[in-house]
């Protein structure tokens, strides 16, 4: 793109005008990271303000332009070979607007200054000629911070994985197989997957952000084959999450260091015990509950499913219509909050704004167990309006507007929806030792789920029998089935503060076309009485 970035900067007089219409506003509300020097291209900012004033010259009664530059690497070896190296990368621009409540989109890989003006009229002539199938117009709800004129975000990373050479990650990765190997691994397989996405958005409310956002994720399978070759079992590194962080996380991962120990789990799980059909205690490490959260609350609270304007992957939600469910619906015990977030430092959703400018607030899900709030945007938010004039509170949007690429539409995306710890400094030990007749369950597995995220089942990577207290073996072959309020209510012990740990996904699909986001999902190990244990090994 050097030829069309040297034919904008020679456009001075018009950027001078486009670039008039970023106020001196004082910073936002919320505190933010101190700010950073953006590593893009400047110029991206001088042609997202000239797609805006495009736009609402056009027409339109509001625009937003976001530019971006994403590049992502993922490599797999498998015992002592590399298997795929991957490196990728999307450039462009997308021109979102509204015409008398009436919702327009366009985007472009050409991002030159005649370009964005085209992109930008043809969004506003596709929103105009929209406006005949229109039900109600669009309303947006106020940004609840002043417009940010200038703003840098960064992920807070040591170092930039796409500065580290494609050799030095390959040997890490091969390294860390032979040590599985070593340690009697049959099969292991390795991969590192990384992400870095500099993104500018500017509206015309007046805010102009530009972002870097990292994404790292190393991981190992390891697999173990019975003597007689009739069973074979496997341990995935569930134990190390992807974060929001930069090579440093594949570093300190040391997945050399912990084949030998999930090579050891994988063998013991040849040997383990089938399950016993029936109801049991569950303890749930923060590394298999992070999942359970994602898909029994932090999909069903999302405001478009639960007024059943979304139903892809897995349906819509159990808590509806809001207007029955909002500030009266149990969700759990008392001590049970959910809190969410776009903040904490190295999650997969943290943000400095979202894809709308909104700089993201946490807010509670559930507060005392009560079920208190939606994730919502700024269009959602208008949805909501009667419930928050209601209690006193601003109609205003949580921050949870989000697009897979330039190419794509903005959306609700969730936050990161986190279980917070509870008061008593409880650890993992002290669940297992307070359990009579249990089973502990590590790690993340299969699950599946009904279209309200009613009645689920989830499996796992590790079974603990848990006996007076004490572990006594490893199961195999369990799963759990909940229908989710009794699950939710069904607490009855929570980890404190120094067991909190974060879970997450690279890949959360949602929408028609698909759409992919980042998430996280912080928890502290929890127990849970007398729920349905099945055995999935069972031929009879």
């Amino acid at each position: 793109m050097t030829a069309s970035r040297r034919e904008f900067l020679q456009q001075s007089a018009a950027a001078a005008a486009a670039a008039g219409l970023a106020a001196s506003i004082a910073p936002p509300l919320r505190a933010q990271p101190a700010p950073v020097a953006f590593q893009g291209d400047p110029a991206h900012k001088e042609l997202a303000l000239r797609a805006i004033d495009a736009a609402r010259t056009a027409g339109a009664s509001y625009a937003d332009c976001r530019i971006s530059s994403a590049r992502s690497q993922n490599i797999g070896t498998r015992e002592r070979r590399v298997t795929n190296i991957g490196d990728n990368e999307t450039f462009g621009f997308g021109v979102r607007v509204m015409v008398d409540g009436t919702w327009g989109f366009a985007a472009s890989s050409n991002l030159t200054p005649d370009e964005v003006v085209r992109v930008a009229r043809q969004a506003v002539a596709q929103a105009k000629a929209s406006k005949r199938a229109m039900v109600k117009p669009v309303e947006l709800a106020p940004i609840h911070h002043p417009p940010v004129p200038n703003g840098t975000w960064r992920s807070p990373i040591r170092i930039d994985p796409f500065t580290v050479a494609i050799e030095d990650k390959v040997a890490t990765l091969l390294e860390a197989n032979a040590a599985a190997l070593a340690a009697g691994a049959r099969f292991v397989n390795s991969q590192m997957f990384f992400l870095k996405d500099e993104k500018t958005f500017a509206s015309t409310v007046g805010t102009v952000t530009q972002q870097t956002i990292y994404r790292a994720q190393p991981g190992m399978t390891v697999t173990m084959v019975s003597a007689d070759n009739r069973d074979f079992q496997t341990r995935q590194s569930t134990d190390i999450q992807p974060k929001g962080l930069g090579y440093e996380h594949v570093l300190d991962a040391d997945l050399k260091g912990k084949a030998a120990r999930w090579v050891e789990e994988a063998r013991q799980k040849l040997t383990a015990k089938p399950v016993e059909v029936g109801r049991y205690d569950l303890i749930l490490h923060p590394t298999h509950l992070w999942l359970t959260i994602h898909e029994a609350i932090a999909h069903p609270t999302e405001l478009d499913r639960a007024y059943g304007f979304e139903a892809n992957y897995a349906g819509t939600s159990y808590l509806s219509p809001p207007e029955e469910k909002l500030g009266k619906f149990r969700m759990g015990p008392a001590f049970m909050n959910i809190l969410a977030d776009r903040s904490a430092p190295g999650s997969l959703s943290a943000c400095g704004w979202d894809d709308e400018g909104v700089a993201p607030e946490d807010f509670y899900i559930v507060k005392d167990g009560i079920f208190v709030d939606y994730q919502t945007t700024r269009e959602q938010a208008m949805w909501l309006d009667w419930w928050y004039r209601q209690n006193g509170r601003p109609t205003r949007s949580h921050g949870c507007s989000y697009a897979q690429t330039w190419a794509d539409v903005q959306f609700q995306r969730m936050p990161n929806v986190n279980l917070m710890p509870g008061e008593r400094d409880l650890v993992w030990e002290d669940l297992i030792a307070a359990t009579d007749n249990g089973i502990a369950i590590v790690g993340d597995g299969s699950f599946s789920i009904d279209q309200q995220r009613y009645n689920a089942q989830f499996g796992g990577q590790l079974f603990y029998e848990v006996k007076g207290g004490k572990i006594t073996g490893m199961l195999k072959d369990v799963a759990y089935q909940i229908r989710t309020p009794e699950f939710w209510n069904a607490m009855d012990m929570i980890g404190g503060k120094r067991s909190y740990e974060l879970g997450g996904a690279f890949g959360d699909g949602k929408g028609q076309p698909a759409q992919s986001n980042a998430v996280s999902h912080g928890c502290p190990p929890t127990r849970h009485k007398q729920i349905n244990v099945i055995n999935t090994g069972r031929t009879a």
